[in-house]
């Protein structure tokens, strides 16, 4: 349990080292993670100083949270590392970085972003599809960004690629009360297969 109840000590939010196109992505991604601190969670993220990685790190730290940033060394030499964290790890590889925000982590929050943070969500996904953890995933989807990704992994349940059990591994919603809500409240399905018979057919 965090200090203010929540069943998360620690959230890892994957973000944007763009602050895009919208003022609204990172206005709505500093509010949520507001709420996040002030529901008792800590913030694991991937230690950059940029565009929504610094709002989400500047918002948890004003709110008093502890903010713990996982970061390659290659960046962190480009000066892009955060360093009034409360804790900054440099490591060697992104293979690392990834292993350590999961492993650190009770949950993930997903924020707009780009290639990486799609690569990291869909990751997580995986590795819950593969019964490598049974955390939940969230994806903050503000103005509808994360709409194409839902779309594309309804498609992929009704074709038959991805089973109706493992599509409930990640939750979505415009609004980050919402959101979080559901977070706190998801049990993870559970699943013995892939695909049921029924599915498959």
């Amino acid at each position: 349990m965090g200090e203010g109840g929540s069943r998360f000590a620690r959230v890892c939010v994957y973000a944007g080292s763009s602050g895009g196109a919208r003022p609204a992505y990172a206005d709505v991604s500093g509010a949520a993670i507001a709420e996040l601190v002030r529901r008792g969670s800590d913030v694991v993220y991937g230690g950059g100083s940029l565009g929504l990685m610094g709002v989400l790190a500047d918002a948890a730290l004003r709110g008093g949270g502890r903010v713990t940033g996982v970061i390659p060394r290659f960046l962190d030499n480009r000066e892009i590392g955060h360093h009034g964290v409360t804790d900054l790890r440099v490591v060697e590889t992104m293979h690392e970085r990834k292993m350590l925000m999961a492993e650190l982590a009770d949950a993930f929050l997903v924020l707009p972003g780009g290639i990486g943070t799609l690569e990291e969500v869909v990751e997580m996904l995986s590795w819950s599809q593969l019964g490598l953890h049974r955390k939940p995933i969230g994806l903050l989807d503000v103005d509808g960004f994360w709409e194409p990704l839902v779309a594309l992994l309804d498609h992929m349940t009704e074709q038959r690629f991805v089973s109706v059990d493992h599509r409930q591994f990640i939750l979505h919603d415009r609004d980050p009360i919402a959101l979080l809500d559901a977070m706190e409240a998801w049990e993870a399905p559970k699943v013995s297969r892939w695909m049921t018979e029924e599915e498959q057919t």
